[in-house]
């Protein structure tokens, strides 16, 4: 077998065997916090969920700042598990700040994924479309050209940050169509926003 192959393979065991070892260790603090059954269970799957969420958004390039935020708030959520079940917690008698942060999970892995999932970039998706609609009235020969739309002052921030890091990573000025990618604008938008940058 080749060298790297073999390489991989430890590492994929290894990756399997913690993994296994952790979704465990979660399901047991949940279950000793009083999440029985198959909500025990769907803790683990949970806290993976965000960890890989946020690591996928880590690599996209995109909200590296929420995207290590919730990386870390899902890795302490494992770290603490791992920790807790090395003898440190009493299954019997569970600490009410443990049932507190178990009960208080879904919602908060809920708003994390909801961010990591839908960030910045999608939500500037719902700004007014830039084609201004032309006033009814006699067609002229001469229509006199759209009014260019006010830009939002932190829309036209995030894209400055978004050329910069563009520019950093390139060595060249962000186009048009790059930046409408980044931002989830439509073209006539970001081409009104290229002009102003």
């Amino acid at each position: 077998m080749p060298a790297h192959l073999s390489r991989v393979d430890a590492v994929l065991v290894q990756a399997l065997i913690a993994a296994s070892l952790s979704f465990a260790h979660l399901h047991d603090v949940a279950d000793a916090a009083g999440q029985q059954g198959w909500k025990a269970w769907a803790y683990p799957v949970s806290v993976d969920l965000l960890l890989v969420a946020a690591w996928r958004r880590l690599r996209s390039g995109a909200g590296k700042a929420a995207a290590w935020c919730w990386f870390v708030v899902a890795l302490l959520a494992s770290l603490g598990a791992n920790v807790a079940t090395a003898g440190l917690l009493d299954a019997v008698s569970v600490p009410a700040w443990l049932r507190i942060l178990v009960a208080g999970w879904p919602a908060l892995a809920f708003l994390g994924g909801t961010l990591l999932a839908h960030g910045a970039e999608p939500v500037l998706r719902e700004l007014p479309s830039v084609t201004a609609a032309a006033a009814p009235g006699p067609v002229s020969e001469a229509a006199p050209a759209p009014a260019q739309p006010a830009i939002p002052a932190a829309l036209l921030a995030h894209a400055r940050k978004i050329a910069a890091e563009h520019h950093t990573r390139t060595g060249s000025a962000i186009d048009a169509p790059t930046l409408r990618a980044r931002l989830g604008v439509p073209a006539p938008l970001a081409d009104v926003i290229a002009a102003q940058l």
